[in-house]
């Protein structure tokens, strides 16, 4: 259960065992959507229904927020407002105005919810209480946010920040193309996104191409900036490195599936886990090591 995407707080403040941590996780447990409820979220078991809240590997530590969320698309809603406004011109002999279409439109969705699907998703997020790392697989940061927001409203007194480097992940990756020069144990794949500064921000892609071409050298020199660039730590994991300090695209590479394949007696899921945290554990440092350094609030 490899995480594919990477934002990386600092725990400035945690106090948690994980027997206490279990505690306040299952107060607040996902609840399945009421007849009026759009949308749910709570704590879910991160391994199987009826285990733990908190998974433990070593003294790793693995939670999951769990959402449930009903499925009813606006095309249905006004579907359904303009047959009941149709009903109403019908009967009354005119059309409903602005303020009566929306009465409709809002009955009409109570009326939905309840006969609504619902689908349930989940966010995982990873804690490291010796490095002090939160580390959330979200696609895009109002689902990292989310589950922040959870688990300060869970665990209260817990504090943490999003990691700033000294160096700006741009301006590294930017140097690193224009200077063909890879931060060991770092190194550069085949795939980049460059924008040019200011308003227009005109931006050119780069998918499994050489990155040491002239023509990206031109880019650079014509003043656009790198956001986005492929790389591999180690030979083990590859990722996209993101002008945010956002990791896309992870993936464990050979070495690390051979690793795997030895502990397939062994519960997969676990084994996963504790390979994933122990390469994240010297990749995320190494990561910010190569990027001028942690930037903290006295910087």
């Amino acid at each position: 259960m490899w995480f594919k995407n990477l934002f990386i707080f600092r725990l400035t403040k945690w106090e948690e065992t994980p027997e206490s941590l279990e505690d306040k996780l299952a107060k607040q447990a996902l609840q399945a959507c009421g007849g009026m409820d759009l949308q749910t979220r709570g704590w879910v078991a991160p391994k199987a229904e009826g285990e733990p809240f908190v998974h433990r590997s070593g003294q790793q530590l693995l939670i999951s927020l769990g959402l449930e969320k009903k499925l009813l698309p606006s095309t249905v809603i006004n579907q359904f407002t303009k047959a009941r406004a149709a009903e109403i011109e019908e009967r009354e002999g005119y059309k409903p105005g602005r303020k009566q279409m929306k009465e409709i439109k809002e009955a009409v969705t109570d009326e939905l919810l309840p006969r609504a699907f619902a689908i349930r998703s989940r966010i995982n997020a990873w804690i490291d209480p010796q490095g002090k790392w939160l580390v959330i697989d979200a696609a895009s940061p109002a689902k990292a946010d989310e589950l922040v927001g959870m688990l300060m409203k869970s665990v209260e007194g817990v504090a943490m920040a999003l990691v700033k480097t000294k160096i700006s992940p741009t301006v590294a990756m930017t140097a690193w193309l224009a200077e063909n020069d890879n931060p060991p144990p770092f190194t550069v794949d085949q795939d980049c996104e460059l924008k040019s500064r200011g308003e227009q921000a005109a931006t050119v892609r780069y998918v499994k191409h050489s990155l040491e071409s002239e023509e990206i050298a031109k880019h650079i020199k014509g003043g656009k900036d790198v956001t986005k660039l492929a790389m591999t730590w180690a030979d083990k994991v590859s990722f996209v490195l993101h002008e945010n300090l956002q990791v896309k695209r992870v993936a464990p590479l050979d070495v690390i599936k051979e690793q795997a394949a030895l502990s397939a007696d062994d519960d997969a899921f676990d084994s996963d886990f504790a390979l994933m945290t122990g390469e994240l554990r010297k990749l995320i440092p190494g990561l910010i090591n190569v990027l001028g350094g942690e930037l903290t609030g006295a910087n």
